[in-house]
């Protein structure tokens, strides 16, 4: 098995005309977990929705090969299919669609696309409350429409439960800690601390410091104006909380 699951190379990206993403060239080995940090409208959200293959980014240049596959030559359901799960920093309501409903969908299109045989009832209904519980939701969440009336920490906690019944390759975490009290952000971190193999990677999109107390990394990268202009390790994210984005470049 290659031990490299993500290869960035040069990747340019914009939306309607404007260039965001201006040559990232990034690496995720298995059972790693990578960090992306940097200011605002440095071009983290966008390099997580390009990856996830969100139609309003246009790939200009440069190449992703993702377990060996041109990632970029897929559409957006085929790479759930292959295991690529994105996080979103602003879930969205699905008014009429219990939580239970979207994710038996969900997890039978994945089955599917790996050859698996759909979940019996009673196999769903235990793999729903296993990781319901891994997140601390209430079997209650179940039955409710999906994000609708849902707090800001209901509704990160209900995308780490996602990513749990999905059992994703790579997970892309975008700004998951925006909008969390403390202990929400515990819950989430325990949760997606809990998901780490060692055939699995995952991207953690982040402004701050205070998540990667909970998720250390193994890599930390710092993006600005659309390039990342330093790599280190956890050490980098101190420096980071000490000065600034500001004194971190090339």
């Amino acid at each position: 098995m290659n031990n490299v699951l993500l290869e960035i190379r040069d990747l340019h990206a914009g939306v309607e005309g404007k260039e965001i993403l201006k040559g990232v060239d990034l690496t995720v080995r298995r059972g790693e977990v990578h960090a992306v940090m940097g200011p605002n409208g440095a071009g983290k959200s966008t390099l997580g929705g390009v990856l996830a293959g969100r139609p309003s980014f246009e790939v200009t240049a440069g190449s992703v090969l993702y377990d060996g596959r041109d990632l970029l030559a897929l559409s957006p359901e085929e790479r759930s299919w292959a295991g690529l799960f994105l996080s979103f920093q602003y879930p969205v309501e699905i008014p009429g669609v219990s939580i239970t409903n979207f994710m038996k969908a969900a997890v039978s299109a994945r089955r599917k696309a790996q050859g698996l045989p759909e979940l019996t009832p009673a196999e769903y209904l235990k793999l729903l409350k296993e990781k319901m519980a891994l997140v601390q939701m209430k079997g209650e969440f179940a039955r409710r429409e999906v994000n609708v009336g849902f707090s800001g920490g209901e509704k990160k906690r209900n995308e780490v439960f996602q990513m749990a019944m999905l059992e994703p390759t790579l997970s892309i975490l975008d700004e998951t800690d925006s909008g969390l009290d403390v202990d929400a952000l515990r819950i989430v971190a325990e949760g997606v601390n809990a998901l780490r193999t060692p055939q699995t990677a995952a991207i953690v999109i982040t402004h701050y410091q205070r998540l990667l107390d909970y998720i250390v990394p193994d890599v930390v990268h710092v993006l600005k104006d659309g390039r990342i202009v330093r790599t280190g390790g956890r050490e980098l994210v101190d420096l980071i909380d000490r000065q600034g984005y500001e004194g971190i470049d090339g």
